[in-house]
């Protein structure tokens, strides 16, 4: 399965894909099981979160970050600080 990337993008590279057009997502601290149909792309506005895939890897992320989620991903969310993300499926 394909790995979670997480990278720091530039103003310029969240412009070219009109980041600030996609939907909001917002969610308290918290810790659910999520599952991903179809790829999501999401930058975080606000926020610390740690996710556990099954096979036991984990990712830390937070404010700042742009960050792919694979489809197929079966994973656990665990937010240390109250997340707000822009998100986009496909």
């Amino acid at each position: 399965m394909a790995d979670i990337k997480i990278e720091k993008p530039t103003k310029e590279k969240l412009d070219k894909m009109n980041v600030s057009s996609w939907p909001i997502w917002q969610k308290e601290k918290s810790k659910f099981d999520w599952y991903y149909d179809d790829q999501e792309s999401c930058y975080l506005l606000e926020g610390k979160v740690t996710v556990t895939a099954k096979d036991g890897k984990s990712v830390d992320f937070g404010a700042g970050d742009f960050v792919v989620f694979p489809q197929g991903l079966s994973c656990v969310w665990q937010i240390h600080e109250p997340v707000k993300k822009h998100y986009k499926f496909g």
